[in-house]
């Protein structure tokens, strides 16, 4: 492993942008100065006019292996991740057969150990049958990123409504509990209004079906359960002004027990966007009006919502030109959420200081990820180098999904990923990849 010396670089980390040098030794950075000597046993890289980020930490993707690997695999995604700067991901349960045991969470390690490009952890699945084998995670909190609830029904046996049960995890649980709110009484309900139509269901009818109150309702209830029990709750992919008003800005992030995530499409497409791209967007919970995209960018700016990350979920395309009701809900994201987000920064939506905290930093604190997610001395070496004199048009030729296609077809980045650093090895970059060496199990401090 070759220790590697950024010189004259601007490096963006906790809230400053400034240009030093960063000696990195082995898998770690060893040293953070103005001026850092150079000498032979180094590789010197010139970082004249580019910026060092911390590698992005995406606490929310859908990798699809075991048993869905036709639309990717931890390896393909893992490496579309790498080439968008994410160098850590954690991975959701609802593969086939769903992570509903203590085997079936460790085999995902196992293949992820072999396989995957970035660092990586997995979340632990539930449902109304498994609380007891989901609760014997807590004896792995330094070793799992979380547990999962779907309180909005996924592919297989995911869906968690009993409450009983509920009660249970919510209890008992000393893990971060990670929830995907919807209410699928509600969305039922709306489903049979709409159907009494007798029309055709579209792409458009999708928010419509899967609706602001349905979701508000649904984060309601988990709000209250982990506030009734002080449970670290970590709500996924709010979508509606109407559930912001659920969350506060009145603590730093180290103290939140409850804490909120958005999602870059849901900060990018509204609904307006389903006329051009109909079920290529269609995902859970729903893409919506407008007004609720600006009302996230809002709350995302004010730290009422406290992180940034994709729900990375790729289909095939044939699993997207189908009806609507057939369709399979899910966009794939992972290989440029980093590059969207600098995107707005150009816009000047919001400064690149704040794409990192929201990005990495604040992953990395909200999930307790161990020596992870901020440049600093003794921590490792996970990092991009961002070259914002160049562009990036999103085509087929450069799309790494397995899937092979992307709804951002012909969208132009302002700014270029250049290298990406994984504990310390440069595995994506200009000289092509470096395969040889393989993430590493995150770890948590959570004692």
């Amino acid at each position: 492993m070759q220790n590697i010396l950024f010189k004259n670089i601007q490096i963006v980390n906790e809230g400053k942008v400034v240009v030093a040098d960063v000696l990195v030794s082995g898998e770690r950075i060893e040293k953070i100065a103005p001026v850092i000597q150079s000498n032979a046993a180094v590789k010197e890289i010139d970082g004249e006019g580019k910026f060092l980020l911390p590698g992005v930490i995406d606490n929310h993707v859908h990798f699809r292996e075991p048993g869905l690997t036709y639309k990717g695999t931890i390896y393909s995604e893992s490496k579309a991740a790498v080439a968008g700067g994410v160098t850590s991901f954690m991975e959701m349960p609802n593969t086939i057969p769903p992570t509903f045991t203590q085997h079936l969470l460790e085999e995902k390690f196992l293949i992820a150990s072999k396989t995957a490009l970035a660092n990586y952890s997995f979340y632990m699945g539930t449902n109304n049958d498994n609380a007891d084998e989901a609760l014997r995670t807590n004896e792995k909190r330094n070793e799992v990123c979380g547990i999962k609830i779907f309180m909005g029904s996924s592919t297989g046996n995911l869906l968690l409504d009993n409450p009983v049960t509920l009660d249970k995890l919510f209890r008992e649980s000393e893990m971060l509990i990670a929830t995907h709110c919807e209410d699928e009484r509600i969305m039922k309900q709306n489903y049979e209004r709409l159907k009494a139509e007798n029309r055709e269901f579209t792409a458009a009818d999708h928010p419509i079906l899967k609706d602001d109150i349905e979701c508000f309702e649904s984060s309601l209830v988990a709000i209250q359960l982990a506030k009734k029990y002080n449970t670290r709750l970590h709500i996924l992919h709010i979508t509606t002004q109407k559930e912001l008003q659920l969350f506060s800005n009145m603590l730093p992030l180290q103290e939140k027990r409850i804490t909120a995530e958005a999602c870059v499409h849901h900060l990018h497409f509204t609904s307006d966007d389903y006329a051009i791209l109909g079920n290529k967007i269609k995902c859970n919970p729903a893409i919506k009006a407008p007004f609720n995209r600006d009302a996230l960018w809002e709350a995302l700016l004010d730290d009422r919502i406290d992180s940034v990350s994709t729900d990375h979920a790729p289909h095939m395309l044939e699993e997207k030109n189908v009806s609507y009701e057939k369709a399979h809900g899910g966009v794939p994201f992972v290989q440029h959420s980093l590059l969207m987000m600098l995107h707005y920064v150009k816009e000047g939506k919001i400064s690149i200081e704040k794409v990192v905290e929201k990005m990495c930093h604040a992953n990395a604190s909200i999930y307790q990820v161990k020596d992870r997610g901020f440049i600093r001395e003794g921590y490792f070496a996970d990092l991009v180098v961002v070259d914002p004199n160049k562009t990036v048009t999103v085509n087929k030729e450069n799309i790494l999904y397995k899937c092979g296609w992307s709804p951002l077809e012909g969208f132009t980045f302002p700014a270029a990923i250049e290298k990406t650093f994984v504990n310390g090895t440069m595995v994506y970059g200009n000289e092509g990849w470096n395969e040889s060496i393989k993430g590493q199990r995150l770890l948590f401090d959570r004692n």
